[in-house]
Formats: C-alpha cells, sequence, structure tokens
C-alpha cells in the first residue's frame, strides 16, 4: 500500500494467527448486538471487534485493554494493517 510504513510492531506479530469469530463482533454479539459498520481483527490474538465507525468502537476498546498493537481489517478483500501504538498504516 501506498505510504504505508513499516513499524517495530510488525516484526513482533505471531507468524499467523485465527480469527476468534467469522460471525462478527465478539463484544456486540456478546451483547446481542449486530450493529457495526466494519470490522478488525487483532494480530497478537485473534479477537475479531468493530471500527470506530461503530458504535461501540470495540477494536479500540480491545486494544486499550490488551495493548495489542496492531489490527487488519477483517472485511472482504482488504489487507491493510493499523497499528494503534504508531497510529499509522502498517
Amino acid at each position: 500500500m501506498m505510504g504505508a510504513m513499516t513499524c517495530s510492531h510488525v516484526g513482533a506479530l505471531p507468524r499467523s494467527v485465527a480469527p476468534e469469530s467469522a460471525e462478527g463482533c465478539v463484544d456486540c454479539l456478546a451483547l446481542g448486538e449486530h450493529n457495526w459498520a466494519h470490522l478488525r481483527m487483532c494480530l497478537s490474538c485473534g479477537h475479531v471487534a468493530c471500527c470506530d465507525s461503530s458504535p461501540h468502537r470495540h477494536a479500540t476498546a480491545h486494544f486499550g485493554a490488551s495493548q495489542h498493537p496492531v489490527m487488519r481489517s477483517f472485511e472482504p478483500g482488504e489487507d491493510w494493517r493499523w497499528c494503534y501504538v504508531d497510529s499509522a498504516i502498517v
């Protein structure tokens, strides 16, 4: 991706991680909700959560609770990654 940078956090990620759920945002589903805009997957543990355009912003909440730095888009056809620590697409 043009303009993407490499951060030190990418090198520390596991080689691969399986998504915790293919059904949607794990945290929204636990609340009985299905109202999210886009999904993100944590590249440290596979937690699937909703983006900041969603009402609950669970992906950012996951970073806050876990300090796992990098999420990737969990949308079909997208493969970009976001580092919360560096505030950058990586």
